[in-house]
């Protein structure tokens, strides 16, 4: 039978091409420039790509479930687990939300042991749930070995066989120890325990992975996508180094790792860090020598980013963790845990809970994902992306290498230092609205109030007792992006002040309606009351009515022609009877003329908007306790 191609009697559109189209169409303008992305970890993205751009990438050469494992571990399934991970005040609340997660969709649960302190709380923790049925996580403990000794008992005690049990440990020997800046006991006992714990599971234990490192502490401390990768390898590789020099073999190591990333908004550059880990752990793993290939696997859970979650427009967060969990899901990460939304402001309920739950079951009850192995085959974008954030995160791993392995480099403050870089230059692109966090820095909702519906600290820093004492080397802070425009708006909230802002709209409609949808959102995200215009014939008229309304700020909107019409006259009516007189755009060969007509702010595209709107708090007395 003959083998027709779709569209093959068209002839085949070489590169040079479309690039002459392409340059067409710019008309001039800059290649570079216009069309090609530069990501925050520094490689170029181009504007598209085709199967020419896929020829040196060797992994292409193996299927699913062979090394180095990029396109997933599975030659016939793409499955994950649905993880629930539970906060609850009580062990009686937490095993509520736990056995209600099971019944509606969960097969996984993540759960705190800090209140554990024998094998009867354990049975309370548990109670009702089936041990072998579903797979249990504990996410914290004050001594891990001793909550799985609680654990083997409990299971015991109720009948059922620890060995047939299945579930992880989030014991990371660095992870901890960098939130806190310092071992709970000292690296060398962190080490110790370490083996103590793999020896426990190995005899009791065996479907349980004992061991983990947090790339998710990196990403919510405002990495790179590279950032979180080469330093979650570094970690696990000083792992598998000290603690096969302390006789544990690197397949006991490896099988008992798990990997926590966090999963941002960067939909595709997020699949193909997922893909690129599997691919660079399958290449460190190899080094070591184990005995069995299965070691080169390793295991992921992703968990949806806190970093990128708002307090603000909270509704917004459903769309974040949609895209976070088709992500992981299209990547092939082995088990997914979908936070709820309302997580940065309040402690979730069964709702929050719920929603998390049915985002991962749509994708596999209605969208098939579990079905298809390695979802993202085929794509050029995904495989190029792939192949960018292996090698420059590989480079980066290197780097860490260079220090000594992760434990010294921590130490230094060397990842430290890297990861704070780039969570400055992450503020100051959602400071100045490059990052668009929507219903925070842009897009408002002008009626929203949230102080009163905040029940915890809006921080997303894990806390952990254990860890008191004083710090060793610096600690990684943890954070969300949105945090410093959530305080500015809760400020207002607060103070109970409310600067009114009146918008002096004149002249072209297209220009002044579009300045004055730009000032709406650039004092709206500070809470501020807008009132809006149709448009004045005139500054006398405009001055009139926003004099008549009270204004505290008033915001000239119109085209940078117009201003010289009006802007001398506006500014003699107002100053001195409003607190600032604004105004919407930069005609910078007018700019000082302006400043001596009485202008005092300037609001356009380039403004650090954080950086102004903190100066009207203060002009106001807002926040300055």
């Amino acid at each position: 039978m003959e083998d027709n191609k779709l569209f093959g009697e068209f002839p085949p559109v070489p590169t040079e091409k479309w690039e002459e189209v392409i340059n067409k169409d710019l008309k001039g303008a800059d290649y570079e420039k216009k069309l090609v992305w530069k990501t925050i970890e520094g490689f170029k993205v181009k504007p598209y790509y085709r199967a020419e751009d896929l020829d040196n990438l060797e992994y292409l050469d193996s299927n699913p479930a062979q090394a180095p494992y990029t396109r997933g571990k599975h030659a016939d399934n793409n499955v994950w687990d649905i993880r629930q991970d539970i906060k609850a005040e009580t062990l009686e609340e937490a095993n509520a939300l736990a056995l209600e997660a099971l019944e509606r969709g969960a097969n996984s649960i993540g759960l705190c042991a800090c209140k554990v302190g024998s094998a009867e709380e354990m049975q309370t923790l548990l109670k009702g749930i089936h041990p072998e049925a579903c797979k249990i996580n504990f996410t914290c403990s004050k001594n891990m070995l001793e909550t799985l000794k609680f654990f083997v008992e409990a299971v015991r005690a109720n009948g059922y066989d620890p060995a047939k049990t299945e579930g992880s440990c989030n014991f990371d020997i660095y992870g901890r120890a960098l939130l806190h800046g310092r071992y709970r006991n000292g690296e060398e006992e962190a080490y110790n325990e370490a083996v103590e714990l793999v020896n426990f599971a190995k005899e009791n234990l065996p479907g349980f992975r004992v061991l983990a490192v947090n790339g998710r502490y990196i990403h919510n401390a405002g990495s790179s996508i590279v950032q979180e990768l080469a330093f979650t390898l570094a970690s696990a590789n000083d792992m598998v180094a000290h603690l096969t020099d302390r006789g544990l073999t690197v397949d006991e190591v490896a099988k008992n790792l798990v990997f926590n990333f966090a999963t941002g908004s960067n939909y595709f550059m997020e699949i193909a860090k997922i893909r690129a880990a599997r691919m660079l752990w399958s290449k460190i793993v190899e080094q070591y020598k184990p005995e069995c290939d299965c070691s080169c696997k390793v295991f992921i859970n992703a968990t949806s980013s806190l970093w990128n979650k708002s307090i603000f427009d909270p509704y917004v967060n459903m769309l974040r963790t949609t895209t976070e969990t088709m992500s992981a899901a299209i990547a092939g990460a082995d088990s997914i845990t979908t936070n709820p939304f309302d997580i940065a402001y309040k402690e979730s309920d069964s709702f929050g809970y719920r929603i998390g739950r049915n985002q991962q079951l749509l994708l596999k009850e209605e969208s098939y994902m579990d079905k298809i192995v390695d979802p993202a085959a085929g794509s050029y974008y995904i495989e190029n992306l792939t192949d960018s954030i292996a090698q420059y995160a590989w480079q980066l791993f290197m780097d860490v290498e260079e220090h000594g392995g992760f434990a010294e480099a921590i130490r230094e403050g060397f990842v430290q230092a890297e990861v704070e870089k780039t969570a400055q230059q992450r503020d100051m692109d959602i400071a100045t609205r490059k990052t668009t966090i929507l219903g925070t820095n842009q897009y408002p909702n002008l009626l929203e109030k949230m102080g009163d519906k905040i029940t915890k600290d809006t921080q997303c820093c894990p806390k952990c007792a254990c860890h008191e004492g004083e710090a060793e080397f610096k600690p990684l802070r943890q954070y969300r992006g949105a945090e410093a425009f959530e305080h500015l708006r809760l400020a207002t909230e607060k103070s109970g002040i409310r600067p009114k802002v009146f918008l002096l709209t004149y002249g072209n409609l297209a220009m002044r309606k579009a300045r004055s949808g730009f000032a709406t959102n650039f004092f709206g995200v500070a809470g501020y009351e807008i009132q809006d215009n149709a448009g004045f014939k005139s500054a006398e008229e405009g001055v009139k009515a926003a004099l008549e309304a009270k204004a505290d700020i008033v915001v000239l909107c119109s085209s940078d022609d117009e201003y010289a019409e009006i802007t001398e006259q506006a500014c003699q009516g107002l100053k001195g009877k409003v607190k600032s007189i604004v105004l919407a755009g930069y005609p910078k060969d007018m700019v000082e003329t302006y400043k001596g007509y009485g202008i005092d702010e300037f609001i356009h595209v380039k403004t650090n908007v954080l950086e102004c709107l903190t100066k009207f708090q203060k002009l106001f007395g807002i926040g300055q306790e």
